[in-house]
């Protein structure tokens, strides 16, 4: 044996950097906390310094939302999300079924936007976390009367 280490080669020490190393505390793993939004594309970082005031500007020249945020910027608690189905899916493999959830959601404001998606994932909650994201980044404005 090593000394100060934990087995026969180290590799399931608690506190090494081998196969067996800690998590910790990084991005996924740390509490959940509403978080300042820093922009990451050009857009978000003219939604951020009010260059853009709604989201028609966006529609009007076709530009691609990548971040949720931007959403949430100008919709924000007027959002609405509806789970309408979790439905569960197998893949057969050679060694055995692999189980997922496939989350359908719709959001919208009761205001003309609306956005639909669906998301798969081995977790009921991250499906839902995730639809939910990309509802928004698949929203878009419907008109009304027509």
């Amino acid at each position: 044996l090593v000394e100060g280490q934990g087995g026969f080669c180290g590799c399931f020490d608690s506190g090494g950097q081998g196969l067996g190393h800690s998590r910790g505390h990084g991005a996924w793993g740390g509490k959940a906390e509403d978080k300042e939004w820093v922009p990451v594309t050009k857009l978000g970082w003219l939604v951020e310094d009010m260059k853009i005031k709604s989201l028609e500007e966006i529609y009007l020249f076709s530009l691609p939302i990548k971040e949720s945020e931007i959403i949430d910027f100008f919709l924000g608690s007027s959002l609405k999300d509806e789970v309408l189905k979790i439905m569960p899916i197998q893949k057969q493999t050679r060694a055995r079924q692999c189980n997922r959830f496939k989350a359908f959601v719709f959001i919208g404001d009761y205001n003309g936007h609306v956005g639909p998606s669906v998301k798969s994932s081995k977790e009921v909650g991250t499906a839902i976390c995730g639809a939910i994201i990309l509802a928004k980044l698949s929203i878009i404005s419907v008109r009304h009367g027509y």
